[in-house]
């Protein structure tokens, strides 16, 4: 650790493999939170290569229970947070909307970390199971295309790792890579981050953990989502090829909205307001929850264009096939708790 931390101080930059060295060390018990700490002070001051997240990432996953199945078309829309825009919880919404699309979502949350309501604290809220056995995530996944995978319980052992993330009370690493530790074996992924400059690095990471097809958003107000108010930057990842682009709502076939338009609540609030747009209520909700979902959609290439994604999420949703979903979710993961 010492070698690796003085060559981080020298702004030299590990190699893959090298980082796969330091984020193993960062499990073992002889390694203190103050090393653990400078290195991930370290680490930010120098600047995350894609090697580096990529070495990270792989440890994390390879140290999280085992997804052993494989599914095809598989993918997550999971956002790394801390934009501060206090939204209600759109990708989870939309995570129900592309799955009753028809697309598999292995959706990767947890609890409220910088906003008010997590997407744990939701869909426990509702009634979904969030510390299933894998063999169940699995057998929610094959049967009804969604299932929730709860960050603690399936990482549980990077509990040392965050305590000293937030003992730190500074961004580092950890709040970018989130979204990268599904421990699901991805095909294709939306992801939302908070910092604009990092588009095209997540999106070649991306490429390197294996993505066939993956987008990754930066909304207008720096929000890790897509936003209604403005331009929302993007980079596409497709046949291992890294391309850019920016759109707007109205360029989508959608109204414009201020973000402020899009503010959640506490736990019961953003419970409600997820229900009323997967049955169908129109407004600015509707409107996030459409264009956020499109990406998606188009993410996981059941769509050539965002605005055709778009079309199909208004129609999972007005079929009712996204309220469906959730309803399906709730009633079997609780019938597997029970069975459990």
């Amino acid at each position: 650790m010492k070698q690796y931390l003085q060559m981080l101080i020298n702004k030299e930059s590990l190699s893959q493999e090298e980082m796969k060295d330091v984020a193993t060390a960062l499990f073992r018990e002889d390694i203190s939170d103050s090393e653990m700490a400078g290195f991930l002070i370290a680490l930010k001051a120098k600047g995350e290569t894609p090697d580096e997240i990529t070495g990270l990432v792989e440890v994390l996953r390879q140290h999280a229970l085992p997804f052993t199945n494989q599914y095809p078309g598989v993918m997550d829309n999971c956002g790394t947070g801390g934009d501060g825009s206090q939204s209600f919880n759109i990708s989870t919404t939309s995570a129900f909307v592309i799955a009753g699309a028809g697309i598999k979502v292995a959706k990767h949350g947890n609890r409220s970390v910088s906003s008010k309501t997590g997407s744990a604290d939701v869909l426990e809220l509702l009634g979904v199971n969030l510390e299933l056995p894998v063999a169940y995530s699995e057998e929610l996944l094959q049967d009804i295309g969604i299932t929730f995978l709860y960050a603690p319980h399936v990482q549980p052992r990077v509990k040392r790792i965050m305590k000293v993330r937030r003992d730190l009370k500074i961004p580092t690493i950890f709040n970018l890579i989130g979204p990268l530790t599904n421990p699901v074996e991805l095909e294709y992924q939306l992801l939302g981050l908070y910092e604009r400059k990092y588009l095209t690095l997540f999106a070649d990471v991306l490429r390197r953990l294996g993505r066939k097809r993956a987008v990754v958003v930066n909304g207008e107000g720096f929000m890790d989502e897509a936003s209604l108010q403005g331009e929302n930057h993007v980079a596409v990842l497709e046949n291992g090829q890294i391309s850019n682009l920016i759109f707007t709502a109205e360029e989508v076939g959608l109204q414009s909205a201020s973000n402020d338009a899009i503010k959640g609540g506490d736990a019961k609030d953003n419970a409600d307001i997820l229900l009323n747009v997967l049955k169908g209520k129109y407004g600015p909700h509707r409107d996030a929850v459409l264009l956020n979902a499109g990406l998606g959609i188009y993410a996981g290439a059941k769509a050539a264009t965002v605005k055709e994604g778009v079309e199909i999420a208004r129609e999972s949703i007005d079929s009712g096939h996204a309220y469906a979903t959730l309803q399906a979710l709730i009633e079997k993961s609780q019938k597997l708790e029970v069975v459990g």
